[in-house]
């Protein structure tokens, strides 16, 4: 029974990244075993398990065999007679392949080592081509790996490509390709995600509404997601430049079909609504008033923090009246029920005199 680290922990390393998880493969060992040291099985489809002290991810070496259609059609083979070799064979890019034994040597049967030193995501077998979610996981390492200069091998992008024509990406569940999305976002280089699937021709069939804009918008998106990495901007914040040159038929589509988290959808409406208001040179007491209520800054207040960020992001920092708004809301957001109610005013009476109230704190901000 051997233990070696693999994966992502080995390439970061390698790369100088921080590590922020490690997963070990089991070389020679049976279930029995594993629970027999202790170990917790978690693995549903095959054996994972959880080390009883440190809770990190231990997986019995095993081959796959495609069987059905999408991510989840193979059948694994995870008897002690599978060697390490055969394990980091079934991986998807020879990045990915490098393991490294409880001495900290490295074995590296696939050139992945040298791959790195290339900056080269290139796919280990030809069984790359039996996984569509592969195309969503390298077009991901080639937005996070972007800024070290990381380029996918032709032969790579040609299988992308023959898998997105293939009809196997239909096949992936929605919530797994936001998965990728999501991951992309939080790297934050999601422009050049979007790009990739659009060059192995897969944008076109997750999202061709999309895929019929980037071609014109690609420019413009780029500038204003390379302004929200430089200015932390939240990846909702970024999600959100990316749904604006759709229509809100086509957006509302996005969201329903890959069930895209509220935070996300939200924002990209908001951005998408009322834009157009925060780039007014001149705004009414009434209209700020109408925009807050909208928003419910008077019990979620974060929504309009979120907003400004979106739009700043969106006019790459033009936002000269934002300390305006922000004051604007913060005049609005003292105005409350309590104030009327010890005046004695009842009922409906006090919604329609805390609306009043709002208002003409706003007018007096923006009075010059």
């Amino acid at each position: 029974m051997q233990t070696y680290l693999v994966g992502g922990a080995v390439r970061d390393q390698l790369l100088g990244r921080v590590v922020k998880e490690r997963d070990y493969v089991v070389v020679g060992a049976t279930i029995e075993q594993m629970k027999r040291l202790g170990f917790t099985q978690v693995g549903k489809d095959f054996p994972v398990f959880l080390h009883p002290q440190s809770k990190e991810e231990y997986a019995l070496a095993r081959t796959e065999r495609k069987q059905g259609q999408g991510y989840t059609g193979f059948i694994c083979d995870f008897n002690p007679d599978i060697t390490l070799e055969q394990d980091l064979e079934r991986r998807d890019l020879t990045v990915n392949a490098i393991a490294e034994d409880e001495k900290g040597e490295l074995v590296d049967p696939f050139g992945g080592q040298a791959d790195i030193e290339k900056r080269l995501l290139r796919h280990v077998s030809p069984a790359f081509s039996e996984d569509p979610l592969r195309v969503l996981r390298v077009a991901r390492f080639r937005a996070r790996y972007h800024y070290l200069g990381f380029n996918i091998a032709e032969e790579t992008m040609a299988l992308m490509r023959h898998i997105a024509h293939s009809g196997e990406l239909q096949a992936l569940t929605p919530e797994r390709v936001w998965m990728e999305w999501q991951k992309a976002l939080d790297d934050g280089y999601i422009h050049v995600f979007i790009d990739t699937l659009a060059e192995c021709e897969a944008l076109h069939v997750l999202c061709p509404e999309l895929a019929t804009r980037w071609l014109t918008e690609q420019q413009r998106l780029q500038a204003r997601i390379d302004y929200g990495r430089t200015h932390n901007c939240a990846p909702p914040c970024q999600f959100a430049q990316i749904m604006l040159p759709l229509d809100v038929k086509a957006r509302q589509a996005f969201y329903d079909h890959y069930r895209v988290p509220k935070q996300y959808s939200e924002l990209a409406e908001a951005l998408a609504s009322h834009g157009a208001l925060l780039g007014q040179p001149n705004w009414s007491a009434k209209e700020l008033a109408t925009l807050f209520n909208q928003l419910d800054i008077w019990r979620r207040p974060q929504r309009l923090d979120a907003l400004v960020q979106a739009y700043c992001c969106a006019r790459l920092g033009d936002f000269s009246r934002q300390s305006l708004l922000l004051e604007a809301a913060a005049a609005a957001q003292q105005v409350n029920a309590q104030t009327y109610i010890r005046q004695g005013i009842e009922g409906a009476a006090i919604k329609t005199a805390l609306v009043q109230g709002r208002i003409e704190a706003i007018e007096n901000i923006l009075a010059p």
